[in-house]
This record gives C-alpha cells, structure tokens and sequence, in this order.
C-alpha cells in the first residue's frame, strides 16, 4: 500500500492513501476556522477594507468613505477602531498627503467631539450620521482654508456634497459592517442589508482604481467577478441589482466606467438567467454580455481588453470552491441551499423540542413510578401491621401478668399463633361467635376475658388505619396511573414531532400532471401525507361557481390513483370569480355515524339533569356520551355537564379512555363534599373497524338492533364521583354495518310502567319499523311517555346512532395517462 507522510509538530506518522482525502479535509477545516478567527474575530479583515476605502475617491476629488467607516467601526466594534484607523490614513498616504491629512483630521477630530460630548449624546449610533455630515463638512472646509486659502463656492459646494455622501454612506456602512465583521448564528440578509453590502464591497472596488496588470484594470475583474457571483447564487433579481449599483458606483469614481454599469447589469441579467446551467452558463452570460454590451461602450478602449477582463473574472469564478458559495448562498432567501439551512435548523429545533418533550415523559413516568408503591406491600406489610396491633394488645394486657414470661418467653409460638387467630376473627366481626377459641383461650390464659375485651376494642382503631392506608395506596395507584397516562401521552407526541416530514415532490408532479391531462385546470399541488388511510393533500383550483368539481371529478381521480376513498375535507371557495379555492382532500373512514337525539326535562321543564355529547375524536375515534346527574334541575344538570367537559378535555389529549374515566372519578370525588353523583354511560366506536367499547358507571343498559336481534349492553359499576377508587369493567362489542347503538339515561329505560322493564324495551325496539336514528329516537321516547301514563317522571335522554359502511358519493374516476400508487 502507498503512504504518505506527513508531520505533526515533532512526531511524523504514515497515513494510508486512501485516507489523504480526509486528513485533506480536516487541514482545510482547521485552516478555514484559523483565517475565520483571524479575520472575523481578531479584525484583520477591516485592515484591508479600511485600506481600499481610505483611497477610494468620487470624481478624482472627493473622499466620502472614510471617516464613515471609521464611524461605523468605532460605534459597532470600538476595540477594532485603532485598527481602521490606521488602515485608513495607510490607504489615504497612498493617494497624496492632502487626502491622507484631510482624514486623519476628520477622525481625530471626532474622537476629541466624542470624548467631549458624550456626556451629551446619548445613544451615538441615533446620531452618528448627522455628526459624520458636520463634521466632514467643517473638516473639508478647514482643510481647503489651510492649503488654498478661503473656499471657493465651488469647494463649498463640493464638500457640502462629499458631506452628504458621508451622511449617506454611515447609514449604509451601520448595516454592512456587521455582516462582515462579526459571525451572526442563522441569519438571514434582509433586501436592504445585501444593497447595503454590495455598496460596502463596491466602495472597496474604488479603491483599486488604477491597479492594472498588462493594460488590464483590476476593478473591472474584480466588478465582473462579485456580479458573476451573487447572479449565480441569488438569481437574475439580486444579480442585476448587484451590476447597477457596482456600475454605479465605479462610473461615480471614474467617469470612463460609465459604460460598466450596462454591462455589469446585463451580465448579471444573463448570469443569474443561465445559472441553471452552473458555473460554465453564469459566465457564458458574463461573455455574451461583454460582446454585446461592452464592444459598444468601449469607446476608447480597445475590445480585447474588456473580453480578456471578462475571462479572467470567468476564470476566477471558475476556481472559486463550491463550499464559498454555498456559504453566501445560505443568508440569501429563496436559493436552494437558504432553504436546506432553514430546514435544519428547524429540524434543530425539532429534535431539541421533541428531546424535552420526552425528558418530561420520563419525569412523568418517574413519578408514576414513585407514587405506584403498591407492589412492596404484600404479606410482609400485613404481618408488620398484625405485630403492631399484637404489640398495642400485649403492651395493655400482658405486662402487668404473672404469666408473662411462661408465655412470650417460653411459649411465644402457640401464643402469638393464638393472638394472631383472634386478631383476624375479631377484625372479621366473628370473634364472639367462635366459642371453641375462646373457651381454649380462657383455659390456657389467665387474663383471657381481659385480652379479648382489649382486642375487640383495639380493633376499630385498627380497621380505621387499615382503611386509612388502604386509601393512600389506592390514591397513589390513581395519581401513579394519570401520571403514567400523560408521560405516555407526551411520549407519543415526541415521537409524532420526530417524524420526519416527507417529500412528495415527484407524486405532486405526477398528480398535477394527470389531471391536467383530464382536462382539469391545477393551481398547485401539496402533499403532506401519503399514508394509507390518512391521506392529506391541499390544492388550489379555479373558482368552479359551485358546480362541485372537487367532489364530483378531483376526488373520485384520486381515489383511483391512491386506490383508496379520498373526501373532500373541507372546502375555501375564492371571495371573486376569477380566483382560486384552496380545498383539502384526505382519506375517509370506513364506517360513518349518524346519530339522532331524543330528550325531555322532568315534568316538562325547560333544564334536564341529563346531558349528552357526541365527540369527533382525531385519533379515527367516534364517542357518544351520556351523563345523568344525580336528581333534577340545574344542580344536576351542572353536575352531569361538568362531566362530560372533563371527559372531552380529556379524551382529545389521547390519553386512553379507562384513565379518563378515573381521573374525572377523582375529581369529582375530591371536588365536593355533597352527596351529588353522576352516572355515565360512554361509547367509543372505531370508525376504521367497527369496535366498539363500552364505560357504563351506574348507567342503564345499552341495546344494539342488529336486523331482528337485540342485544343488550350493561356492566354493575357504581356512580362516578361516589368512592375515590374504583375499577371500571370495559365491555367490548364488535358493530357492524346497519347496526343500530341505542344509549339512554334511566329515565327512559325505567320510565315505563311495567313489571319487566328490560323486556318491555327490548320488544319496542324490535317492533321497530324504521332505521332512522332520528326516528327511532323520537318513536322510543314517545312510547316511554305513553307507558307512563303521559306523565315524565324523570329527565329523560335517548340517542341512537346507526353505523353504516361510508360509501362514497361518486363513483371512482378512472386517471389515465397515470401509473397508479403514487408512492
């Protein structure tokens, strides 16, 4: 194997040549990170900038760039200002002595106003422009005074104009410093801040006015060379923009680089409109623009030059790595790469966001795990708490006895087991009952009578404590269970939030495609989700004027490209004509609900104890709920609504029903002192497959008609609210199409006057004639009422809900031009 060698300050090691590639790449990391620490953080780069600014010039005559730079740089990096300071009058010295005086005046004189008047001043950079224009002003003028004598009205004129040009060039240089002399995390150049730039860079160009090389001028190079750039990475837009103002900008320092401003902008026209074709078209557009443009306005100057400048620039564009590029690329909205670095860092943002999420799971489920300490008290718990009852006996009975030592010390076995026996019969109430055990008992102790006496009156002390901590233990299971419900809950939506967001580029093409193919005129197409039965996809179309497009022709071709029913979902029509509606498709379930409701207050009032709630849930879930609170009026009505609330708050988390049902039991139970309760009665219906579960507390039975069977639904759980800790018996059905759900309070159910309640309600709904859960709703309740004599005894509530296949509307649509399963 070939190696190379390469020395590492006094050690020299062999590398693999295979390897070069990366030891390359990690010396041009770590040379990349020294010359940004060099330039960036220790401000060398404002050495070079403060030098070509220092002899940038506007009309051979005026010196607008300098104490603005300076300015800018003291009030933004003041620790960097010596360094812009020198570079200034180092750049100014090579112009003449005049200049370089001039700004060596107008600096030292704002550091003397600043050290003055800053008491004064208050915020500097508020007013930072109008003492740049003050004092480039008074400074020009003093100047003139000493080298010519009184001005001119012509060199008042010429400095009141070099004044407002500083004042000008400070607002402009306050916003561009910063992008070049500090690193900003993530951000993003504003329109005004990348003018502001290129003017910053364009203003250095100045600087090189008169360097040529062969006849060659550099700043046309390097002009053509920033165009070439920013047309490459921004696009036509920012790469025109650019030519202007750098054409601009040079032609105002040197009168024959007025054609320079056409041509610049052209080349950035053309650059960024063949960018397309990388970095060979951008500069086919710079070429093509120097023989169209630059041969006309070359007046004097011969064409070769200028085609040969352009090359250069070409060339050098050529060489410059991708990696610079990318990196300019990725502060400019709009271009490729700004997007892939907003989408990391909001991928950032999504991991950091989905790790705290899950942090809180686990602390969640950490205190469910603290708090469920039910599992460490088994056997051994109950002999510590046998002991101590035994102890309290012993303690009253035993010490004052003669017999003591024979029997605790001598006999404890066949005594404690004797004590222990009793202790269990006396806390099961069957202690006087057992006269074999007390006559035994009083033979072998000689304070028997005594002993039970204390035992049976130390046991109720014993049974409250024993129901004390049997509801501390239960209380924590319950909080342990909700605490273990929400760490679930946010465990879930940490892994939701993780999930990575698909591209659908190419099946948005080819859907779009196909039905343009149908005749079907397409906004755009977004497509957010392809999964298989949650389908989510967003399109804007041409007004319709309410003929029903998106049901009748866009859904039925997707529910054939997808082979699966696609719905519209919801539907913004356009506020005029001409415009576009943005619709949503999605996937639809395989069974629908329709529900019907049927309810009467106790002896006709107007505010029933009964409440009712018919709950959408997202999670592809259809809950249909009912509450009677214990009495009538509006103190059970509040009692039963307050319920149903809690459950729906609840159950929209995600957390699992029986947990809800636990929670809303504790609260109740711990909100109030009074003897109100609440019955419940909860379905929740799959609407992918039919299941369905049933929570009945202390509610009546449920029915389900299905063709001539009725089946009946019931579960022995007492009231919500009544004990603070109760197990919930699930009962599980499997529906199917055409089935009818009939839920009702007891009101209805023993509202009627007979003897068999259960068998009356089966036979009525049996007899039923129609399947309309509207209908059969309003049939039972009459029928109710009829059996009661007319009278309504009770809040009464029924709702009944029938469950059908959901068949679409329109028939599937057959897309052609188009293979089918976009995926």
């Amino acid at each position: 194997m070939q190696r190379i060698e390469r020395r590492v300050g006094t050690q020299i090691s062999e590398v693999p040549l295979n390897e070069t590639p990366a030891v390359f790449s990690r010396w041009t990391r770590h040379l990349k990170v020294r010359l940004g620490h060099l330039f960036i953080q220790k401000g060398f780069i404002l050495l070079i900038i403060g030098f070509l600014l220092g002899r940038a010039l506007i009309l051979a005559k005026l010196i607008p760039f300098a104490l603005p730079f300076f300015v800018s740089v003291y009030t933004l990096r003041r620790e960097k200002a010596g360094l812009a300071f020198i570079a200034l009058v180092a750049g100014a010295l090579t112009i003449s002595f005049e200049s370089s005086f001039f700004v060596f005046v107008a600096m030292f004189s704002f550091l003397l106003l600043h050290q003055v008047g800053r008491k004064f001043w208050g915020d500097l950079l508020k007013i930072a422009p109008f003492v740049v224009f003050c004092l480039s002003f008074s400074t020009k003028l003093a100047v003139v005074y000493l080298w010519n004598g009184p001005p001119t009205t012509y060199e008042s004129v010429m400095a009141l104009i070099e004044a407002g040009l500083s004042f000008v060039l400070t607002l402009i240089f306050l916003q561009s410093i910063p992008l070049l002399a500090a690193q900003k995390y993530k951000h993003t150049l504003r329109a005004e801040e990348i003018v502001s730039l290129v003017i910053l860079l364009a203003s250095m160009l100045t600087g090189t006015i008169g360097w040529e090389v062969s006849q060659l001028s550099l700043e046309h190079i390097l002009s053509r060379y920033l165009v070439l750039l920013f047309a490459f990475v921004a696009g036509t837009t920012i790469g025109s923009t650019v030519g202007v103002v750098t054409g601009l900008i040079l032609s105002l320092a040197n009168i024959d680089n007025l054609y320079q401003m056409s041509l610049l902008a052209f080349a950035g026209l053309l650059g960024g409109l063949l960018k397309e074709g990388k970095k060979i078209g951008a500069s086919l557009g710079l070429l093509v623009a120097t023989l169209l443009i630059g041969l006309y306005g070359s007046g004097k100057t011969e064409a070769l030059p200028t085609i040969v400048e352009s090359c250069l620039a070409s060339i050098l564009f050529l060489l410059t790595p991708r990696t610079w590029t990318e990196t300019v690329a990725k502060y400019i909205p709009g271009t490729i790469e700004y997007a892939n670095e907003q989408q990391q860092y909001m991928r950032k943002i999504r991991d950091v966001t989905a790790q705290r999420v899950s942090q809180f799971s686990l602390v969640f489920q950490a205190l469910a795990n603290s708090f469920s300490t039910e599992r460490f008290l088994g056997e051994e718990q109950e002999e510590r708490e046998i002991d101590y009852f035994l102890g309290d006996v012993t303690e009253k009975t035993c010490q004052t006895c003669f017999k003591k030592e024979q029997c605790w010390a001598q006999q404890f076995d066949k005594t404690y087991e004797y004590m222990k026996q009793m202790m269990l019969e006396a806390d099961a109430g069957t202690l006087l009952q057992n006269h074999s055990l007390l006559r035994e008992w009083n033979r072998y102790c000689a304070k028997g009578k005594k002993v039970i006496a204390t035992m049976e009156k130390e046991v109720a002390n014993y049974q409250a404590n024993k129901k004390l901590r049997r509801q501390i233990r239960e209380s924590r299971k319950l909080v342990a269970e909700q605490l273990l419900g929400v760490s679930q809950v946010m465990e879930d939506f940490a892994q939701e939030i993780q999930r990575e967001q698909e591209n659908h580029y190419l099946q948005e093409e080819q859907i779009f495609h196909a039905l343009q193919e149908f005749g079907i005129e397409i906004g755009h197409v977004d497509i957010y989700s392809l999964e298989k039965g949650n389908v989510d996809i967003e399109m804007s179309i041409p007004y319709c004027e309410g003929r029903g497009e998106c049901e009748k022709l866009i859904a039925p071709m997707l529910s054939d490209i997808l082979d699966e029913t696609i719905v519209v979902k919801r539907e913004e029509c356009s506020a005029y004509p001409n415009g576009y509606c943005r619709v949503a498709f999605g996937s639809t379930k395989a069974f629908v609900v329709e529900t019907g409701v049927a309810f009467a207050a106790k002896g006709g009032g107007f505010v029933s104890g009964d409440s009712y709630s018919l709950i959408e849930l997202g999670t592809g879930k259809y809950a249909i709920a009912i509450s009677d609170g214990m009495g009538n009026g509006e103190r059970a009505y509040y009692e039963s609504n307050e319920t149903l609330k809690l459950l729906q708050k609840i159950l929209q988390t995600g957390i699992d029903e029986t947990i809800a049902i636990k929670s809303i039991n504790s609260i109740l139970s711990l909100r109030t002192t009074d003897e109100v309760f609440s019955t419940l009665d909860l379905a929740m219906i799959d609407l992918q497959n039919g299941s369905t579960k049933f929570l009945k507390i202390g509610s009546s039975p449920s029915f389900i008609k299905r063709g001539n069977h009725v089946i009946k639904v019931e579960s022995s759980n007492l009231p919500i609210g009544i004990i603070k800790e109760a197990e919930f018996e699930i009962v599980n059905e499997q529906l199917k199409s055409g089935d009818l759900l009939i839920m009702m309070s007891d009101g209805i159910f023993e509202g009627p006057l007979v003897e068999n309640h259960e068998a009356w309600m089966k036979r009525k709904i049996k007899e039923l004639k129609t399947t309309d859960p509207q209908a059969v709703a309003d049939v039972i309740m009459e029928e109710v009422i009829r059996a009661s004599s007319g009278r309504i005894e009770d809040d009464m509530t029924i709702v009944v809900a029938k469950i059908k296949h959901n068949t679409p509307k329109w028939a599937t649509i057959p897309a052609y031009m188009y293979t089918k399963k976009a995926q």
